[in-house]
């Protein structure tokens, strides 16, 4: 009987959609809610339009720029805790060997078990010093790359998500009549964006976007009330 050949499916690009949902969220609510405020306040289009255009450039610098320092951040604080491993592997063989043991044991092996797996990780230094990276610090080596591509993924989701709320406002001259539009397009869109956030973080579907709708809401509807009682 032929045996179907066993494929695990695990999901890899967390790190991608982790920025995606990061720079989306902030480029849906920030100038949703900036433009509903101003709608609040008056009734022409073209200058939402020119407020909200002049916010998504700025906030997807600002956002892209985030996401690089923090992926350089975690790429120093990497190679630091690196080198210190390399350091004390050299120095002080002889705690890294009990630290060792102690993590294989944590995992059920025996002492001796334990002891033969520590002995042929100290042949091999390099790999002794990755094990203690992963196992004892948590630390997962990253990607030379990440603190560009996750710049330009964060910066990019916050334009096609700041975009979204802008459009009606491109279309109709009145502010006020725009506004009823942006927010049906705006909720639908959160409401789309939280369900397939849900769907790869792996929460439920649709109370992510639920939450996802009901914060966009909260913070258009904050920014429109404040506006009307400034005006």
């Amino acid at each position: 009987m032929p045996v179907t050949p066993h494929v695990e499916r695990h999901f890899t690009a967390g790190d991608t959609v982790r920025d995606v949902v990061i720079g989306m969220s902030d480029g849906l609510t920030v100038p949703f809610a900036l433009a509903a405020g101003l709608s609040g306040a008056l009734d022409a289009s073209a200058i939402v339009v020119t407020a909200g255009l002049a916010e998504v450039a700025a906030g997807s610098i600002a956002m892209g720029l985030g996401g690089y320092l923090a992926a350089k951040s975690d790429a120093e604080h990497y190679a630091s805790e690196r080198r210190r491993e390399q350091q004390e592997v050299k120095e002080i063989p002889a705690e890294e060997v009990a630290e060792t043991t102690e993590i294989f044991r944590s995992y059920g092996l025996t002492p001796e078990e334990s002891v033969r797996v520590v002995q042929a990780l100290a042949r091999k230094p390099e790999t002794w010093v990755d094990f203690m990276m992963r196992f004892e610090l948590g630390l997962e080596r990253p990607d030379a790359r990440r603190a560009a591509r996750s710049a330009l993924t964060i910066a990019g989701a916050y334009v096609g998500g700041g975009l979204i709320p802008l459009l009606p406002y491109l279309l109709v001259a009145s502010a006020r009549r725009a506004l009823p539009i942006s927010i049906v397009v705006t909720l639908v869109a959160l409401a789309v964006f939280g369900f397939v956030k849900g769907r790869f973080t792996g929460s439920r579907p649709l109370k992510s976007a639920i939450q996802t709708v009901l914060i966009g809401a909260l913070a258009a509807g904050m920014a429109f009330v404040l506006a009307r009682a400034i005006s």
